[in-house]
């Protein structure tokens, strides 16, 4: 491999250093990036030369990004670094301490505030102004919430407007969370000393064996097994970061032993369907979601939820939903596909499922109301319709499992579709 002295690079090293610096902030932005691709991103750029800022920025694309996901981070770091050093300065004012005037900017996008983060570790925050001068004449609004507990905090926190930091701990949180579930009563008797229904089989071997004297009425009940679960997970571009946690959160239940589920089924869609259950097996939850994220090439495509459910119905329903299965669908809706279609697969995997619960992350906005014709195709056929924005939301999962009677947000949904 060649030495970074034997490359036609400019000779003051700057740009080995510049990009050495970059590859550690899409590192801490969470690509994984090590010293070998850094030499390798060196040696790009030496080959394609560096005239046109188009040709440098796919030139290091293609080193440094291998997944879907990772384009937004990327792009955002690039335009911080290389292109536009006073949005770094915008983007630091904004992770300053929470100290607010009445018109408070809005907070930045998460893959932008994942940027700044990345370019700024390890910096402090520059000091506030405080003059004599001002101090007296200027009332500062301090964010009394800042001081409540940071779990509670990250409990209502919407996904996508998390931070690095802040997604690695809702990560921590949902691994430790359960998702209960109570077992199905079968059409298969057991014996039991205080069943309801006699047993008279075996109470007439008993009275044969004493002579023909019932001394002892035998009793049943019915066996009870724990029913399935099925994930079905839209991983659209709309719905990456959602699905990127809900994810995660499966996989802690499908990994825990004990908790009452047979088996723990997932499949992702966008424009196809993909089963990933195999890949959730693996212990270590980063190395299943990567080799989940490199089988469903479609991640942070489009969305065709008719077409994919369509796949499911046909090909896995039988297989997986044969037991009474709970079946958790989290996609926002928005579909390219004829309504129609998206419909008639819905009703038909509703009426495959033991309970068919949606989780919809635009549940977040008070004004969200099902004017999207996917939306209005999907909502009649399911028995729950719930938030999936938060941990919050999801640990509310576990009552729309247990409680049969859940229905969620559907009622006022429904509603308003019927008005």
């Amino acid at each position: 491999m060649a030495r970074y002295a034997d490359l036609p690079i400019p000779e003051d090293g700057k740009l080995v250093d510049n990009i050495t610096h970059f590859a550690r902030a899409l590192r801490r932005a969470g690509l994984p990036i090590g010293p070998g691709r850094v030499q390798a991103a060196i040696e790009a750029v030496a080959a394609a030369g560096f005239d046109r800022k188009a040709d440098f920025y796919w030139t290091l694309h293609a080193v440094f990004v291998n997944r879907p996901e990772e384009r937004q981070v990327f792009g955002q770091i690039f335009r911080l670094y290389w292109r536009d050093p006073r949005y770094l300065e915008h983007m630091m004012s904004l992770m300053l301490p929470a100290i607010r005037n009445v018109s408070e900017e809005k907070a930045a996008e998460s893959a932008a505030k994942r940027a700044a983060e990345a370019l700024l570790d390890g910096a402090e925050a520059p000091d506030m102004p405080n003059s004599d001068e001002d101090s007296d004449n200027t009332e500062i609004q301090i964010d009394a919430s800042q001081t409540a507990s940071s779990v509670e905090r990250l409990r209502t926190l919407d996904f996508e407007q998390m931070s690095t930091a802040e997604a690695a701990q809702a990560k921590r949180m949902l691994a430790r969370l359960s998702l209960p579930v109570k077992p199905i009563a079968t059409r298969r008797l057991q014996a039991d000393l205080r069943g309801r229904k006699p047993d008279w089989r075996r109470t007439m071997r008993a009275s044969i064996r004493q002579g023909g004297e019932i001394t002892h009425l035998h009793r049943r009940k019915p066996r009870t097994r724990w029913p399935a679960l099925v994930v079905l997970c839209d991983i659209s571009g709309s719905m990456s970061q959602y699905s990127r946690m809900v994810l995660h959160f499966v996989h802690a239940v499908a990994n825990r032993q004990g908790q009452g589920w047979a088996k723990v089924h997932a499949f992702t869609f966008g424009t196809r369907l993909t089963n990933i259950t195999r890949h959730l097996r693996a212990r270590d939850v980063d190395a299943a979601l990567n080799a989940a994220g490199a089988e469903a090439q479609d991640w942070q495509g489009g969305t065709r939820i008719g077409g994919c459910l369509r796949t499911f119905n046909v090909d896995w329903s039988r297989r997986v939903l044969g037991q009474g299965a709970v079946v958790l669908l989290i996609s926002d809706g928005l579909d390219r596909d004829d309504p129609a279609l998206l419909a008639r697969e819905m009703e038909r995997l509703h009426l495959s499922s033991r309970r068919l619960i949606w989780l919809n992350p635009l549940l977040r906005w008070d004004s969200f109301a099902p004017r999207a014709r996917g939306i209005r195709a999907m909502l009649p056929h399911v028995d729950a319709f719930r938030a999936a924005h938060s941990i919050a939301s999801i640990e509310a999962l576990a009552e729309a499992i247990s409680d049969g009677q859940d229905r969620g947000e559907k009622a006022r949904l429904m509603a308003l579709l019927n008005d």
